[in-house]
């Protein structure tokens, strides 16, 4: 079976798609929206966490509860995608060749994440993932796969992954805050 490689405006179109779709979402569906878009960048989408907070869900509720909710989906999402990333890193580690086409590729995953996220890991354990992904507006997949490849325990690296998921949000919540005292 041939792979056919698709252009990159195609992948574009998707992920803009996926940005609009969460913020549009209103309503319970915009939490289920919310979920899936934080599921899947947990393990594919190189997309950043941060757009959930823009969505109108318009539930009725003052909006520090709407937000609140929003994190908590949006963490749970996430920490259910890292599971996955989890399984599919331990099925890495165990390829050869696996590693060595991410060596080969353009840019060195591999050799970034040991020099950066697998420091963190080695050093902080479950504490280092949670601090790496409360990093707010850079893409995720590469840690959660990063830590997936040394850590064992998938409650554990689910409930860093939770943990450090809304802790960026809090964090980003923060800065937009702060910047808008500011102005």
């Amino acid at each position: 079976m041939a792979v056919v490689d698709l252009p990159l405006s195609f992948h574009q179109g998707i992920y803009h798609t996926l940005e609009a779709a969460v913020a549009r979402a209103t309503g319970p569906l915009g939490l289920v929206i919310i979920f899936v878009y934080s599921f899947l960048i947990a393990f594919v989408l190189p997309l950043p966490s941060e757009v959930v907070l823009a969505t109108p869900l318009r539930l009725g509720l003052p909006y520090a509860v709407e937000i609140a909710i929003i994190m908590v989906v949006s963490g749970t999402g996430k920490a259910c995608g890292s599971v996955l990333a989890f399984a599919l890193g331990h099925q890495a580690k165990q390829s050869g060749p696996v590693i060595g086409l991410l060596r080969r590729s353009r840019f060195d995953v591999v050799a970034w994440s040991e020099r950066r996220t697998v420091e963190l890991a080695r050093k902080y354990g479950y504490i280092g993932l949670a601090m790496a992904l409360s990093v707010p507006f850079f893409p995720d997949t590469l840690s959660i796969y990063a830590f997936s490849v040394l850590e064992e325990d998938y409650l554990k690296f689910a409930a860093a992954t939770f943990v450090g998921s809304v802790g960026r949000l809090l964090v980003t919540v923060a800065l937009l805050g702060g910047a808008a005292a500011i102005v």
